[in-house]
């Protein structure tokens, strides 16, 4: 019973460093529209129905809000972003 624990602990933390890893890396590339990106990359998941991929740019995008305080965040452009690719996976 141990062990399955342990393992399970050891994938969230797994999850959690590849959270970390993607923000850092789209903050890096993106600086002020990486909260956007992650955003955009979650949409595209979600229209795929990549369920667990969704999960995880949406963590992405949470995670790069919670490290850069400069991150530009708008609820209407966010809309623009989702309606766009809406429209782009039709």
């Amino acid at each position: 019973m141990f062990a399955a624990f342990a393992r399970w602990v050891d994938d969230r933390r797994a999850l959690r460093r590849r959270w970390q890893d993607d923000a850092c890396r789209l903050l890096v590339a993106e600086e002020l529209g990486a909260y956007y990106e992650a955003q955009r990359r979650a949409t595209r998941a979600r229209v795929r129905g990549e369920k667990a991929e969704f999960y995880h740019w949406a963590k992405v995008a949470a995670e790069v809000a919670r490290i850069s305080p400069q991150v530009e965040m708008n609820i209407v452009t966010l809309r623009e972003i989702v309606s766009e690719q809406k429209r782009r996976s039709r």
